[in-house]
């Protein structure tokens, strides 16, 4: 009977730790704060980078939707919109890798959503 109960217990915690709002090693899970400053910061370095690229004139806006995945480092997937020369508005789906303690940080991707 002791077994089982300590059987029972043991799966409880570890079923528990599955669920819990820490990111995974290779998962993605969302970002709970899009207005953060380093979230903002990431959005615009994108939206710099492929301005550098393509010799586009977009303008960073906000990010919209974001998730962060563990890596050798963090990936983050952002949604982001930015403006163009003529003030449009448009999405589109970033991906910024970042490396804190080598103090690196690529994007990995940068493209337009479509509605």
């Amino acid at each position: 009977m002791a077994k089982s109960l300590f059987l029972l217990i043991f799966f409880l915690l570890a079923a528990s730790n599955l669920v819990t709002s820490k990111p995974m090693p290779g998962g993605w899970s969302p970002i709970k704060n899009l207005k953060d400053q380093h979230v903002k910061d990431l959005g615009a370095f994108a939206v710099s980078k492929h301005d550098e690229v393509t010799k586009d004139s977009l303008v960073f806006v906000q990010v919209v939707k974001g998730d962060q995945q563990v890596v050798s480092g963090m990936n983050y997937r952002l949604v982001l919109e930015a403006k163009d020369e003529k003030e449009v508005v448009a999405k589109y789906l970033a991906v910024v890798w970042e490396q804190s303690w080598t103090n690196s940080t690529r994007l990995t991707s940068f493209n337009p959503v479509s509605s």
